[in-house]
């Protein structure tokens, strides 16, 4: 009988046995720290300290990438970027990857999230799992109003458990706190920003209650160590050294000077709610005492090489790769060449030690990294809109996939290029082409097998309206990546603004076929066929952009068009009806869905005509008069 009992534990009343009440599962309470460097805490940020103070400091946490939405990914998902594959902004997380929020909302909590900047909008895939996803904003917003937010929604949910992740962006470039941290910081306003963030922290830790809580930074910022002003080029430790408290039941109060990585937060949250993993299989905590040690849910640390990567500048430009790896407290860079550091004697990485004494464990694990395919290197697709706002935030979205050479230059060594590339990136977002073309041929000089510049130089000239050094731009490019099918399609987009535009319609027909989400193709293959009168071709590329785009799509009344030509009244209709009234064609839609509407013999059909007339501009009005159906 003792024997069914062990293996049936869920009969122990049966056996005469009385299991012990389990705890209810704490609510939790993420909050990532933008651009915070471990070394941006201090004595003006009163409300972290008062965190530490309770619960547990991790003095050498370490961000996956020195970028906003991949390390909230790794966060969010336990990976790393070469298991995740979002290995810089701009691109989306497969949905092949079980979140967090996904995970605890099966688990019975009710989960919200509040971001405050555009590189977490809800389009790059972290949203899954949230019942609230709150990023109502354009560019991002204060770390007051999102607080605000998140305050406001924690008084009026009264179910638990919660799982609330606040997000906070302030301390990012250009650094303007709100006063009295302006004036009190006039001569360092990026800890202006940190303490001001440490105060709306303190407003939403008290607002929250009792649970447990997890306070890490997603990356660091540069401030100019090594070269590098911001962040999201290099791996040093003003970029990749966070700050990292826990607290809550449970947790042991103290410090601990093991090197943890900020994707172990996953882990952590997980066990927290009872529903912890080991090898990727669920385990089930039994005990408040299991559920919450902090130390072994970040797996024994002290054990475990800690990594990290920087790969935007391979990604974008075709530079080194670069892997970051943390045992104890060393740290070897490798990017082209090793470099390797003491952390703990040198914070500021002064002294390069050199490779040849790294451990087996740490050559191991650098040598096996698995680097990010070229195609990692296509953003998500972006409008133009959307590539203004992460320019203005001082990121570069790369426009193809890199060439990968041996010779590659190391990061480190084209530092100063670092502020002219976002220079260039930030004019040709802007469409201020010439100035952006002068800055992007300096950029060749030093640097002449950046595809990403030369096919920009080569888009500037051709918005220019300059064909014959556009042409020979495409050339450069075409040297430096022959066969290239990023350069196949942006020469193809400049031939589309040229009388030659038929000769670009076989091209962004291949690259379609290559690439089938690739939407600048997509657009301009629909507008090229509409022109050759090419219907049903037109029509599928319309509707496969409009696919990939969703609310973002904007060719609706060129698709009412093409439908009404092709005699598809009720698609036309559809299409039509979809033409927002502040449209600049708002008059031709109107006319075009007043034929619709007659061709359909639809009721209201007498009312639309009317409205066309109404709303009739100098280009509609005539063809009112002359339209048969109206009479």
């Amino acid at each position: 009988m003792r024997g069914w009992c062990v293996l049936l534990g869920l009969l122990l009343v049966a056996c005469g046995e009385t299991p012990a009440p389990q705890p209810p599962p704490p609510s939790i309470l993420l909050v990532t720290l933008d651009t915070t460097r471990a070394d941006a805490i201090g004595a003006h940020t009163p409300a972290f300290n008062a965190l530490a103070a309770r619960g547990r400091v991790f003095r050498y946490a370490y961000a996956t990438a020195p970028q906003t939405l991949p390390s909230h990914a790794s966060m969010m998902t336990g990976l790393y970027p070469a298991g995740h594959g979002v290995h810089e902004n701009a691109r989306a997380l497969g949905a092949q990857h079980a979140l967090l929020a996904e995970k605890l909302r099966g688990a019975g909590y009710r989960t919200a999230a509040f971001v405050s900047g555009f590189p977490l909008a809800r389009q790059f895939g972290l949203a899954r799992g949230f019942d609230v996803y709150d990023d109502a904003f354009e560019l991002e917003r204060s770390a007051r109003e999102t607080t605000d937010r998140a305050i406001a929604w924690l008084r009026s949910e009264s179910q638990r458990p919660l799982f609330v992740w606040v997000h906070y962006y302030d301390p990012h470039d250009p650094y303007e706190p709100p006063e009295p941290y302006a004036s009190r910081f006039a001569d360092k306003p990026y800890l202006g920003e940190v303490a001001a963030m440490d105060e709306q922290l303190g407003r939403l830790v008290q607002a929250f209650g009792d649970g447990a809580i997890a306070v890490v930074a997603d990356h660091g910022e540069g401030l100019g160590d090594h070269g590098e002003s911001q962040h999201g080029y290099l791996l040093y430790q003003s970029a990749m050294h966070v700050p990292l408290v826990l607290a809550g039941p449970g947790v042991a109060r103290g410090t601990s000077d093991a090197p943890v990585s900020a994707r172990r937060v996953f882990h952590t949250i997980l066990d927290w709610a009872g529903h912890g993993e080991e090898g990727g299989r669920p385990v089930r905590r039994a005990d408040e005492t299991s559920a919450l040690l902090t130390e072994n849910s970040l797996r024994a640390a002290s054990t475990e090489v800690v990594l990290g990567e920087a790969m935007a500048p391979f990604l974008d430009f075709g530079w080194q790769p670069q892997v970051m790896a943390v045992e104890g407290r060393e740290k070897v860079i490798s990017a082209g060449a090793i470099e390797r550091y003491d952390v703990v004697a040198d914070p500021r990485e002064a002294h390069d030690l050199g490779g040849s004494d790294m451990s087996r464990s740490v050559r191991k694990v650098l040598s096996e990294y698995p680097l990010p395919s070229p195609a990692a290197a296509v953003p998500t697709n972006l409008s133009e809109e959307e590539r203004r706002k992460f320019a203005s935030l001082g990121y570069i979205t790369s426009v193809a996939k890199p060439v990968i050479r041996k010779d590659a230059p190391r990061p480190r060594d084209m530092t100063h290029l670092f502020d002219e590339l976002e220079t260039a990136s930030d004019l040709f977002v802007a469409e201020e082409w010439s100035r952006a073309s002068v800055v992007l041929e300096k950029i060749l000089a030093e640097d002449p097998h950046n595809l990403t510049a030369a096919l920009r130089l080569a888009a500037a000239h051709s918005r220019l309206g300059q064909n014959d050094r556009a042409l020979a731009a495409f050339k450069r490019a075409e040297a430096i990546a022959p066969d290239s099918p990023d350069v196949r399609l942006y020469l193809a987009l400049h031939l589309a603004r040229t009388s030659e535009w038929e000769r670009a319609v076989p091209m962004l027909e291949r690259s379609v076929a290559e690439s089938p989400d690739r939407l600048s193709a997509l657009e301009t293959l629909g507008d090229l066929a509409m022109r050759q009168g090419r219907t049903n071709v037109a029509i599928d590329a319309y509707e496969r952009a409009r696919a990939l785009q969703g609310a973002r799509f904007e060719h609706h009344l060129e698709l009412g068009v093409l439908y009404l030509a092709a005699r598809r009244y009720a698609e036309a209709r559809d299409a039509l009806d979809r033409v927002p009234a502040n449209h600049p064609a708002w008059p031709m839609a109107l006319f075009k869905r007043a034929q619709v509407s007659v061709l359909l013999n639809e009721p209201d059909r007498a009312a639309r005509i009317a409205r066309a007339r109404q709303y009739a501009d100098a280009t509609t009005r005539d063809l009112i008069a002359e339209e048969r159906l109206f009479r």
